[in-house]
């Protein structure tokens, strides 16, 4: 059996699960779902990233120790993918002593390899990014991304030799080696290449909540370099270390330079074979606005099952836009599309074919009806799939309205009537099975029962 390894980003637990977190991981629970019904061996990774200065600060603001604090949030995530019915193979935390020890031996790799080495530096460090800034990068002064001066931080850290390793990461990725989509994040990585890189940070100085550096105990392994590590420390942990490398990197758009340049340098330096593949997710905003807690408008993801249901939900939040680029998402839109798509598409089709209590015998899939299905999963075109199960809704209902099998008073010729609508529901069935895999098994059973039930109750 081949094996398939995907990965979600590890999320900061500085705060409560949000819906920018739900739609990666839905994500990829579809596609790990999809993977399995290929009958690939399938290893799910995703997890809570829980060191650094950012994570030191909401824990006392909460008046926890950061450990406490860690522990809470990272609960909070486990039971929001479990309200969301996603499934990983694996939840890591970096706290976890295994992965603590795991990442300090991947990095006293590279210092013992000559590839670390210590200096003096001066720059720009936002907090809320846990990252150093440009000038370049700053929007009136301000990072971009939380409103926010940078402050100016100088001491002395220990530094990767990217340069070394440019050459041949950008040789790989522009050589098509690695596949880096969609098409836009594939240019953006090239461009950055032609803007010139410097080495890199891989330890801070002034943040105590971290994992001590081994060879220079006043320095803690920089946060965002310790996350990268969880893709190879999780195998080992869950002593499933020969999936590895990962199929396929899901991830937003701010970490990609991490994910396409640093990553692949520092696995390059250690010996460790590269990533397959690394596809980048848009931005989304909500009504029209950047998601803000100062807004007011984040959505929680536990609510919108509290309202819609777990598959109406998984469904909502990949039907908005296409997977990889940017969009909006408002619950308003979820209740039009909720209503239209699965109340009244969905729903009210099974529920129009169960009313005529068809013995059906036997429920077949005809395969040839999935190719294009296949080929658009395959491209991780979720919304694309979406749109086309809901065509097929649509060509069940037309068939209906045309045939008019309730004017039809034999039973058996109202059989020969529906069964064609009977076969493509099965494969409608077939194709929400990822996204859907509760309402995909209850329209099967609808079908072979007879037992007429309220799918997606209107509201």
């Amino acid at each position: 059996m081949s094996k398939f390894y995907i990965t979600t980003p590890i999320y900061y637990v500085n705060d409560k699960p949000h819906i920018g977190h739900a739609y990666t991981t839905v994500a990829a629970d579809v596609l790990a779902r999809w993977q399995k019904m290929n009958g690939k061996d399938v290893f799910f990774l995703t997890g809570t990233d829980e060191h650094g200065a950012k994570i030191a600060e909401a824990a006392e603001k909460a008046g926890k120790n950061p450990q406490e604090f860690s522990d809470q949030v990272s609960e909070e995530f486990k039971k929001t993918w479990k309200n969301l019915d996603i499934e990983p193979s694996y939840f890591i935390r970096t706290t976890n002593p295994e992965h603590e020890k795991l990442a300090v031996a991947f990095l006293s790799r590279l210092y013992e390899k000559g590839f670390l080495y210590e200096k003096d530096y001066k720059g720009l460090y936002c907090i809320g990014c846990e990252k150093f800034l440009t000038e370049k990068e700053l929007l009136e002064g301000k990072c971009p991304d939380h409103n926010q001066k940078p402050e100016m931080v100088l001491e002395k850290n220990w530094f990767f030799n990217l340069k070394e390793f440019l050459p041949k990461v950008k040789e790989i990725v522009a050589g098509g080696k690695i596949k880096i989509e969609p098409d836009t994040a594939y240019q953006e990585v090239l461009g950055i290449f032609k803007q010139g890189l410097d080495d890199f940070s891989i330890s801070r100085q002034k943040v105590k909540w971290g994992i001590p550096v081994p060879w220079d105990k006043t320095q803690t392994i920089y946060v965002w370099v310790e996350a990268l590590l969880n893709y190879w420390t999780a195998l080992k942990i869950a002593d499933h270390e020969d999936f590895w490398p990962p199929d396929v990197h899901l991830m937003s758009h701010d970490i990609l330079k991490f994910h396409a340049i640093y990553w692949l340098a520092m696995l390059a330096a250690a010996d460790v074979d590269l990533p397959r593949r690394i596809f980048v997710h848009g931005y989304f905003t909500i009504d029209g606005q950047k998601m803000s807690k100062t807004i007011g408008n984040v959505i929680d993801p536990n609510v919108l099952v509290k309202k819609f249901g777990v598959d109406a939900t998984r469904y909502l939040l990949l039907s908005r836009f296409p997977f990889g680029k940017d969009g909006d998402i408002s619950e308003a839109k979820m209740k039009e599309m909720y209503n239209a798509d699965l109340a009244n598409g969905i729903g009210n089709l099974v529920a129009r074919v169960a009313r005529f209590q068809l013995r059906i015998d036997k429920l077949r899939i005809a395969n040839c009806e999935l190719k294009e299905y296949k080929s658009l999963m395959e491209e991780l075109k979720f919304y694309e799939v979406l749109k086309l199960i809901m065509n097929k809704v649509k060509e069940c209902n037309d068939m209906i309205e045309e045939k008019k099998p309730w004017r039809i008073k034999n039973e058996q010729e109202i059989k020969k009537t529906l069964m064609p609508v009977v076969e493509k529901i099965i494969i409608i069935a077939e194709m929400l099975k990822p996204f859907m895999p509760n309402v995909s098994g209850k329209i099967l059973e609808i079908l072979k029962t007879r037992k007429s039930e309220i799918l997606f109750p209107r509201i």
